[in-house]
C-alpha cells in the first residue's frame, strides 16, 4: 500500500501515461486554424506533459483484455487549455516476453496529441546508483539541438561526428562525460517506417537486454538528469542523478510550432493509433 502511494504523490511521471501533449511546448502557445491557445506554464516559461493536470494526474477507467489491460479516459474540451473532446484508450499487453503499449484517440476538434510512456529504467536492478554501465544503441541519423529552456531550435542535425552519435553501441558513463549538457534529454529522429526498430539497451555484467521498436517519428532519450536521490523507492532505495533512463517514443517536441516537424495534430473523424513495442532478454 505504501508503495501504492507512492505514485499519487508527486514523482517526475515515473511510469505514467504522458499527454495530452507529452514533452514541451514553447511558452505553451500554439495557434490552430487562426484561433490562439494558451497552456499552464510548468517547465521554466513552457509547458510540459500536458500542463499541471495531465494525462498521469488523472483517473482512468480500467478493463481487462486478453493478455493485458485497457484503460480508457475522457479529456474534456478545454480542459489544460486544449481544444476538443478527446477520448483516449490505452493498452497494455504482455505476450512472452514482449510488452506492447498502444495508444488510441479520437477527437471533437482539431487538437495537437502526442502521448507517450514515461517509465524509467534500470537494467542492474533496483536501487542501483547510475546507469553508466549500460550500453546503448539508437538507430537514428539525426537529433534536434535546442536552446536553453529544452525547445528544439527547429534544426534537424545529423548525429555524425557529434556525441549524439549513438548508431552503434556506447558505453552511457563514458558519452554523457563527453556533453556539454547535463546528460542525455533530446529527440532522436526516427526513419519514416510505419514499425521500425528504435533502440537498443544492453547491460553488460547481467546481461539483460531492452530493445525497443515504435510506430512513432521520434524517441526522447533522457538520463534522469534531474532526480536528485530525495524520492524514496521499493526496499529504501532513492534515486540520484543518472540513476535511470527513458526511452519515450513520440512525436517530436514543440512539432505543434514547428511546421517543418511530423504534424501533431488530430482531427475530427481521424484516429489517433500507436504503438511501442518494449522487448526484455538476456544475452
Amino acid at each position: 500500500m505504501l508503495f501504492f502511494l507512492g505514485y499519487l504523490n508527486k514523482h517526475p511521471y515515473f511510469g505514467a501515461v504522458v499527454g495530452r501533449v507529452a514533452n514541451r511546448i514553447a511558452n505553451g502557445k500554439f495557434s490552430i486554424d487562426g484561433k490562439d491557445y494558451q497552456l499552464p506554464i510548468n517547465n521554466g516559461p513552457n509547458s510540459i506533459h500536458g500542463g499541471l493536470k495531465g494525462f498521469d494526474k488523472v483517473l482512468w477507467k480500467p478493463k481487462e483484455i486478453e493478455n493485458g489491460v485497457e484503460f480508457s479516459y475522457t479529456s474534456a474540451d478545454g480542459e489544460e487549455g486544449y481544444p476538443g473532446e478527446l477520448k483516449v484508450q490505452v493498452t497494455y499487453t504482455l505476450v512472452g516476453s514482449e510488452l506492447t503499449i498502444n495508444y488510441k484517440a479520437r477527437t471533437t476538434k482539431t487538437t495537437p496529441i502526442n502521448l507517450t510512456n514515461h517509465s524509467y529504467f534500470n537494467l542492474a536492478g533496483q536501487g542501483s546508483e547510475d546507469i553508466y554501465d549500460h550500453e546503448i544503441t539508437i538507430d537514428a541519423q539525426d537529433y534536434l539541438p535546442v536552446d536553453g529552456t529544452m525547445i528544439p531550435t527547429g534544426e534537424v542535425l545529423p548525429v555524425q561526428g557529434t556525441c549524439f552519435d549513438l548508431r552503434m553501441p556506447v558505453d552511457l558513463g563514458s558519452q554523457i562525460a563527453k556533453l556539454k549538457e547535463n546528460g542525455f534529454d533530446h529527440n532522436f529522429c526516427l526513419s519514416s517506417e510505419k514499425q521500425q526498430y528504435c533502440t537498443r539497451v544492453h547491460h553488460k555484467p547481467s546481461g539483460r537486454v531492452l530493445t525497443v521498436r515504435t510506430t512513432q517519428p521520434g524517441v526522447q532519450f533522457y538520463t534522469a538528469n534531474f532526480l536528485d536521490g530525495s524520492l524514496g523507492g521499493k526496499g529504501g532505495a532513492v534515486y540520484p542523478k543518472h540513476s535511470a533512463f527513458c526511452l519515450e517514443t513520440q512525436a517530436w517536441p514543440d512539432a505543434i510550432n514547428k511546421p517543418q516537424f511530423p504534424s501533431v495534430l488530430l482531427h475530427p473523424g481521424e484516429e489517433y493509433d500507436q504503438t511501442t513495442w518494449f522487448d526484455f532478454s538476456v544475452q
